[in-house]
């Protein structure tokens, strides 16, 4: 029996060439933005493919009766419910780290715009100014500390790609030992306070998780230097986002570029400020990074219907 594949968000073209052209499944490709929109179309599907911005809430997966997979091409899955998927026996796959080299670039470029200001230039010479009576005062990365919490696969590209700038690269990850910190290119710094308080430049690289979510809150960036810079393409919820934008506003940080927020995409328009960068979530999206989860993506599928079935949950039909 062909197993109903729904590729419920937007995706590289590639992965539905790929699916359909493989015998063993048939595919609807149908993207939902809402929980409710999701758990109304998952129905008879075997497989789903999501993205970050798909809740698959315990409500999405109990409306699948038929599912056995949920694949999702990126590096987190704290949009699932995963006790849910794995109360119904339902197996989830994901692609950590493969976007590290997009999302690592993404953000040397926020580094780069923000402290040389490249924002407020733009705006001034866009009005018919032309002020470089200050450019001096500006300074090349090798003059600042770049502090990075969560020294994972993208963490560890971006101390790389920070060093061929010059700079000294500095890091927090409890989960790392002493030698990964030397392998991974950045010295070890051992709590997120001496991080905060040496820093900058700090730029977030952790999971969501119970205990990282809004851990950069008020009281952490009132711990950084006047004048410091924030960065997050993790996840919106890992900083607590109006601390950040008022710190912003009193000119406590002195940049903020987030890829990610509380919000996708945010209820209400943000603070219009040259120093404060928006992307809309696209830390992973290039055509490089896009096609290579689309292929990697179909060969997860394709491995986990290669294997023996599992034996089913007591109770699950």
């Amino acid at each position: 029996m062909r197993k109903a594949l729904l590729i419920a968000a937007e995706v590289d073209p590639r992965l539905a060439r790929l699916l359909a052209a493989d015998g063993r499944f048939e595919v609807r490709v149908q993207p939902a933005r809402s929980e409710a929109e999701l758990a109304a179309i998952v129905g008879g599907a075997h497989i789903v493919v999501t993205r970050a911005y798909n809740r698959v809430s315990r409500e999405v997966i109990e409306a699948g009766t038929n599912l056995e997979l949920i694949a999702q091409a990126t590096s987190g899955i704290d949009n699932i419910d995963q006790e849910a998927a794995r109360e119904r026996g339902v197996a989830i796959c994901n692609l950590p780290g493969e976007n590290a080299n997009a999302v690592a670039e993404l953000v040397i470029g926020f580094i780069l715009a923000l402290t040389r200001t490249v924002p407020f230039y733009t705006r001034q010479v866009a009005a018919g100014g032309w002020p470089r009576h200050d450019c001096a005062t500006r300074h090349e990365m090798r003059h600042y500390r770049l502090g990075i919490a969560g020294l994972g696969e993208v963490g560890r590209r971006v101390a790389r790609l920070a060093s061929a700038f010059g700079m000294e690269p500095r890091a927090y990850d409890p989960y790392l030992t002493g030698a990964d910190f030397e392998e991974r290119g950045a010295a070890r710094l051992h709590t997120l306070e001496d991080l905060l308080d040496g820093s900058d430049i700090v730029t977030l690289h952790v999971p969501l998780t119970a205990q990282t979510r809004r851990m950069i809150d008020a009281s952490a960036i009132h711990r950084m230097r006047r004048g410091t810079i924030l960065i997050n393409v993790a996840r919106g919820e890992v900083i607590d986002q109006p601390a950040a934008l008022e710190a912003l506003r009193a000119g406590h940080l002195g940049g903020l570029a987030l890829d990610v927020l509380e919000q996708e995409p945010p209820p209400s328009p943000l603070p219009d400020d040259p120093r404060l960068i928006l992307t809309p979530h696209i830390g992973g999206c290039t055509h490089e990074c896009r096609s290579a989860l689309a292929e990697k993506l179909f060969a997860r599928i394709s491995e986990f219907y290669d294997r023996p079935p599992s034996p089913r949950p007591e109770g699950r039909p």
